[in-house]
């Protein structure tokens, strides 16, 4: 039966050391889902006519390393686990950062929930989906 979880999480929930590929300096823009919904509602109910037909970046605005995503899981799951590390990916992007100036501009969109806190949130809900199944 494949996890229930993301991969990180779901060693965590094991007590294994989950697989970084390379050294774990890769680092993206990553958000929680409620930053989303309030750029979507922010959108859905914008006055600013300069606002509509347009495409946004919708994230933090700040860059986490794989290694960062990892301690803020161990942080939350209380562990002490390190990973382990394996091979690159081939022609993974290194680092990948959004420009949310224009949806803090043309919305007003700011970030409710940063990426630290949105992790211990998620990794919370899928410690008690687990222990429900067991």
């Amino acid at each position: 039966m494949p996890p229930l979880s993301p991969l990180f999480a779901d060693a965590l929930l094991q007590s294994k050391s989950p697989v970084i590929n390379g050294d774990g300096s890769h680092s993206r823009d990553f958000t929680f889902v409620d930053n989303a919904v309030n750029a979507n509602i922010l959108a859905l109910f914008t006055e600013n006519t300069a606002a509509l037909n347009q495409v946004y970046n919708i994230a933090c605005g700040e860059q986490t390393s794989l290694l960062q995503l990892f301690q803020y899981l161990r942080e939350a799951a209380g562990t002490d686990l390190q990973p382990t590390h394996g091979p690159e990916r081939k022609g993974d992007v290194r680092h990948s950062l959004a420009d949310i100036s224009k949806a803090k501009t043309l919305l007003g969109y700011e970030v409710k929930v940063n990426v630290q806190d949105g992790l211990k949130k998620t990794f919370d809900w899928y410690k008690e989906v687990s222990e429900l199944g067991k």
